[in-house]
């Protein structure tokens, strides 16, 4: 499931690869010899030792889900141990090696946490007692039953977890930018139509292969309803792909929107640079340089990069070449920065329209945990410090900014800053107020490439969500341009400063995502519930 995602991208992994852990969760209830649950109380009570317990308590098929979790997060995360060495943040090698491992080992369980807790549900669900009189129809139907539990659940534990601080992996991601045919389900319901799709094929598959496997130990007198839930399988990934199919091709209809040519300036500023003065004179010269040419030839909006700047606003006025430049081209810059309140400091993206006035201002939301701010800082602060090269404590922006769309002078826009590009519904709520492109800036040089290409699959997730066009500038890659249908129109290389100058357009169309939000879970809810009452 891990290689599914990017930057190896065999996206059709994602389609069988849950498949073996639901057979080892699942087989055994079916086994005799295994449902022995007197005897595994009795054993349970008589352990010697805690870890014994443990086991026991757990069973030794959750095990699985344990390494299953751990593989696919840790695969999918290893991008994290990039921050090391931090040793130019003035820690010590060894001491920035343990803060690495403490942050990549904490994420991976996070995840896993969420595999086990899905195993053990759908394990305890259906701790069946099963005879060889029992009914064939009620063996089939026990399939059907398990199918749609295991998908509701997964869902709803994706759900659940999208509202942590530590969200960034999904099932639904392991198919972006590749699978664009299938990415399309996102207008319907955004991320959860893509896993709910995923977690059914998968558990076709597993219960065929459960099926096929009993009648072929003759452990039970099983008709032949493996060909049943395999041409299912196959069947759902035909018809999902087909509807897929039929929304990439919808017609943009671009020749109805105005269009704004914006221009990108990917500054490739190496942030261990930024914390001295030769590096912030060379951002300041780069984005200046950058800001020239793209004015010169015509750009409409010019973006820069999160923190492209790293200093105060204030401090960007009256010292940044950058600034007059934007007196004298008079072409409106998106600049990100740092801004100050009587809270603290936040990581600002700042609209200048032609004459350097501020029109509009958004404040980072979502900030990076470990890196940005630390969560239970009274604990974890004396034991890791904070992660990232800013030498302030940053705050988190007002939640009701993504109630509202952000002012530019060539239009009203959705904004996300980097970790943002993982949060849909803040999109989904500018998209509603009014927005009509998508606007993210990032700084993912701290961390390893596979990061990068992670980053771009999240907004090209977000422009097929929100019907929209995506103009997104980062610090060393990957930065581009990706219209609706979730295609990459450019895309920049990694570690190389560029800029570049494209045609976007804004678009006020709302898909159903957009106008009633993640109404799957609810009715994959309501279905379980109906499920678990009738059959």
């Amino acid at each position: 499931m891990g290689f599914a995602n990017t930057p190896m991208e065999f996206w059709y992994l994602a389609w069988f690869t849950l498949a073996p852990l639901w057979v080892v969760l699942i087989l055994p209830i079916y086994e005799q010899e295994k449902l022995e649950f007197t005897l595994l109380r009795k054993r349970r009570k008589d352990a010697k030792n805690l870890l014994e317990k443990v086991y026991l308590i757990f069973n030794q098929n959750l095990l699985f889900s344990l390494l299953w979790g751990c593989s696919f997060y840790g695969f999918s995360l290893f991008w994290l141990t990039g921050i090391h060495p931090l040793t130019w943040m003035g820690i010590p090698w060894l001491s920035s090696l343990f803060i690495t491992l403490f942050c990549f080992i904490f994420v991976t369980l996070w995840g896993t946490i969420f595999v086990i807790i899905w195993s053990w549900i759908l394990v305890n669900l259906h701790k069946l007692k099963i005879s060889k009189n029992s009914q064939q129809k009620s063996l089939l139907f026990e399939s059907i039953k398990r199918i749609i539990i295991g998908v509701t659940i997964w869902c709803l534990l994706e759900v659940i977890e999208s509202h942590t601080p530590l969200w960034w992996i999904s099932l639904g991601l392991t198919q972006s930018p590749s699978n664009l045919i299938i990415l399309q389900l996102g207008k319907l319901s955004g991320l959860t139509t893509i896993t709910a799709s995923i977690v059914a094929v998968n558990g076709l598959i597993a219960e065929s292969f459960i099926h096929f496997y009993l009648k072929r130990k003759q452990l039970l007198d099983f008709k032949k309803y493996h060909y049943i839930l395999s041409l299912s399988g196959i069947s759902l990934i035909l018809i999902l792909h087909s509807i897929g199919f039929y929304f990439y091709n919808i017609p943009s209809q671009n020749y109805d929107q105005k269009s704004i040519k914006i221009g990108l300036i990917q500054g490739n500023i190496p942030p261990q640079l930024k914390s001295f003065s030769t590096g912030i004179l060379q951002a300041i010269e780069g984005y200046t340089t950058g800001y020239q040419i793209l004015a010169n030839q015509g750009a409409e909006l010019i973006l820069t990069p999160e923190t492209a700047l790293p200093f105060f606003w204030k401090d960007v006025m009256f010292y940044s070449t950058l600034y007059n430049e934007v007196l004298k081209q008079k072409t409106p810059l998106i600049v990100g920065a740092f801004s100050q309140n009587e809270k603290g400091y936040t990581n600002s993206l700042f609209s200048m329209d032609k004459t350097g006035e501020i029109i509009s201002q958004y404040d980072k939301i979502q900030l990076v945990p470990l890196g940005e701010y630390i969560p239970f800082q009274s604990i974890l602060g004396k034991l890791i410090k904070r992660l990232s090269s800013f030498d302030i404590f940053l705050i988190q922006g007002d939640n009701q900014q993504i109630f509202k769309a952000f002012n530019t002078p060539v239009g009203k826009a959705i904004i996300g800053i980097c970790y943002e590009s993982a949060f849909p519904n803040n999109f989904r709520f500018q998209t509603l107020a009014g927005g009509e492109f998508i606007i993210t800036a990032s700084n993912n040089s701290f961390y390893r490439n596979s990061m990068l290409f992670q980053h771009h699959s999240q907004d090209v997730l977000r422009a097929i969500e929100t019907d929209r066009w995506v103009a997104r500038s980062t610090n060393t890659g990957l930065s581009a341009i990706i219209n609706p249908q979730g295609k990459t129109v450019w895309i920049s290389k990694i570690n190389t400063y560029e800029t570049h100058l494209d045609t976007i357009y804004k678009r006020q169309t709302k898909t159903l995502y957009v106008k009633f939000g993640d109404w799957l879970i609810l009715v994959l809810l309501l279905l379980g519930i109906l499920v678990l009452i009738i059959l």
